[in-house]
């Protein structure tokens, strides 16, 4: 499935492994950016990655509701569907079966309630994995959980038949058979081409009821999921009230659920705080703004820690000046990562440290800075770049100048900082395009002070700020940008996932570019086939080493440069127990509730 392109925050929930979201960076600190530096090293997982309530199931009450935020209704529960968010994906882990799941720095464990254990069972002439089911894993309709559902989900998910609307085949499209094993607990799996990233398949799983037919799987599972297998059940969606409504499933074999009922609700962040007061709402993930009123507030608490997440400038290499690699590099060195982290950590009480790595993140095993690809912020290197792409600094001195918000422009507000000294080639001026959501203040000010640091090597910007609901798909998506702020969610399974991301892009007949998810348009061959040996080598220190490389071909070719981990900010009752922020590792749903 993609990373669909969305524009709101990160919610703390799991996310589907074939769910992959684009967000705006929406939440944030005001930023003051000052110094820079570049930093290099490894580092093994041992970031903090999760803040939780932690209680023990002994000291959680039997029963009740919690109300927990979130963004909208999901459009459909259909998690291998393009229009899936990552409140489809909070459904889907509460109530259907996942061979892994993962812990707090992105490990996948085997999920010991649907499975005894899997193993790459042969390699040759073939890799074959083989699922040791757990025999009392059963759907609701009382059907045991079985190859049919590995088959079905496989059939649907090959990319084989179009009939079936799925967004992405990843992993899918290697496998050649699914069949049975020893006996009914036994599921085997044979791959045509070796495949790293097999853990990441088949969670979630769901019955083939709704995997089995086209029109089950488009329409049927939108709406409803009538047969389910874990601790909790759809008890319906109701649009008109934004909420999702989870019950205890009672043919769950597994821990039974604390709760009677765990209701999504759908509330706008800005009004996530009075909700919390008012007791309207239980759990809901916060932006840092709101931080110190829900501080005040009696009888709430706030956990915090560096989300799944990371913030990003992307810039759009398809065309113009960016098109030219010294000058992406030139504006990868004016920008200063590491002021830019700590402008929005800090405050927080989080690492205040720039991120280096495209595919890996600090929590993460295997983590390192790759950043010494591009090279450290330097505003003479800077420069000289520029120069060597022709693009001469003016000896005539304007001044800065920023126009008010009050100018517009084609499709939104407009704001131009003007350099005191610009670059110019062939009598143009170097300017470059900043496309922002409008309903921002944080990125309004990241944007202009961005854009300040880029003055500072000549180069003019224009920052437009557009409707928030039209940023991904009409801006981003459609290469409308040279500069863009957004950010991507981390992944366990980066070969697989990232792929779409940082895929040189493919020419169409018709001339256009078919781009996947790489919204910037930067790729290269070398990326391409690093990524693609990583998701096929079946040894991990390999498969990691590979994946290192290609990173530091992502940081080389200048079109994203990360800036932070985000920070995810989760305000809860005091009562509330197990939750918080999540960060990778998935919830234990069964677990939460209320303190007794």
């Amino acid at each position: 499935m993609n990373r669909s392109a969305y524009p709101t925050a990160v919610t703390p929930a799991p996310r589907a492994r074939a769910v992959r979201i684009a967000v705006a960076l929406t939440a944030g600190a005001t930023l003051t950016l000052t110094a820079c530096s570049s930093g290099g090293g490894n580092h093994a997982a041992g970031t903090a990655g999760t803040d939780i309530a932690t209680v023990a199931r002994a000291g959680v009450k039997d029963g009740g509701t919690l109300h927990w935020a979130t963004d909208e209704v999901p459009r459909t529960l259909n998690a291998f569907q393009a229009d899936a968010d990552v409140d489809t994906a909070t459904v889907a882990g509460a109530t259907l079966p996942a061979m892994f799941r993962l812990d707090g720095h992105g490990k996948p464990h085997a999920d010991t309630d649907f499975l005894k254990k899997a193993e790459v069972s042969e390699t040759e002439p073939r890799q074959v994995v083989t699922y040791e089911l757990n025999p009392q894993a059963k759907w609701s309709d009382g059907r045991a959980v079985g190859a049919a559902d590995f088959a079905a989900q496989w059939n649907a998910l090959s990319g084989k038949n179009s009939a079936f609307w799925t967004s992405r085949n990843a992993g899918y499209d290697r496998i050649a058979s699914v069949k049975q094993g020893a006996d009914a607990q036994h599921v085997e799996v044979t791959f045509s081409t070796p495949y790293a990233d097999w853990r990441s398949l088949f969670s979630p799983l769901y019955p083939k009821s709704v995997t089995g037919t086209p029109d089950a799987f488009n329409d049927g599972a939108r709406t409803a999921l009538p047969v389910v297998a874990g601790p909790f059940a759809v008890k319906g969606v109701d649009t008109k009230a934004g909420t999702v409504t989870l019950v205890r499933n009672p043919t769950w074999w597994g821990q039974p659920a604390k709760l009677d009922q765990l209701v999504l609700t759908a509330v706008p962040r800005t009004k996530r705080a009075a909700a919390l007061a008012a007791g309207t709402l239980d759990l809901a993930d916060i932006d840092p703004d709101a931080l110190a009123t829900v501080k005040k507030t009696r009888g709430l608490a706030v956990r915090k820690a560096p989300d799944a997440a990371y913030a990003q400038l992307a810039l759009n290499g398809s065309a113009g000046p960016l098109a030219d690699e010294r000058v992406r590099h030139a504006v990868a060195r004016a920008i200063d990562r590491k002021a830019i982290a700590t402008a929005v950590l800090k405050p927080l009480g989080l690492p205040a440290v720039a991120l280096g790595n495209h595919l890996v993140l600090p929590s993460q095993d295997g983590y390192a800075d790759h950043s010494s690809a591009l090279g450290a912020t330097d505003l003479q290197q800077a420069q000289a770049l520029l120069a060597d792409a022709g693009w001469k600094q003016s000896t005539a001195k304007a001044g800065d100048q920023a126009a008010g918000p009050g100018r517009s422009a084609a499709s939104g507000a407009l704001t131009v900082v003007e350099p005191s000294r610009a670059v110019t080639k062939s009598n143009k001026q170097l300017s470059l395009r900043f496309v922002l959501p409008a309903d921002s203040p944080t990125l309004d000010d990241v944007g202009t002070r961005i854009a300040k640091m880029l003055s500072a090597i000549g180069i003019r910007t224009e920052i437009t700020k557009v409707d928030g609901a039209s940023y991904f798909q009409d801006h981003i998506a459609a290469g409308d940008f040279d500069l863009a702020l957004y950010s991507w969610p981390g992944t366990a399974y980066p070969a697989t996932d990232d792929t779409p991301i940082y895929a040189k892009p493919v020419p169409a007949p018709d001339g256009s570019l078919t781009v996947a998810q790489n919204y910037t348009r930067v790729g290269t061959d070398q990326i391409d086939q690093l990524l693609d040996r990583a998701g096929s080598e079946l040894d991990a220190s390999t498969a990691r080493s590979l994946t290192a490389q290609a990173d530091a071909r992502i940081w080389a070719a200048a079109g994203s440069i990360p800036l932070y981990q985000r920070p995810a900010v989760v305000a809860l009752r005091t009562t509330v127990a197990n939750a918080g922020a999540f960060g990778f590792q998935t919830p234990s749903y069964a677990d939460l509730g209320f303190r007794k």
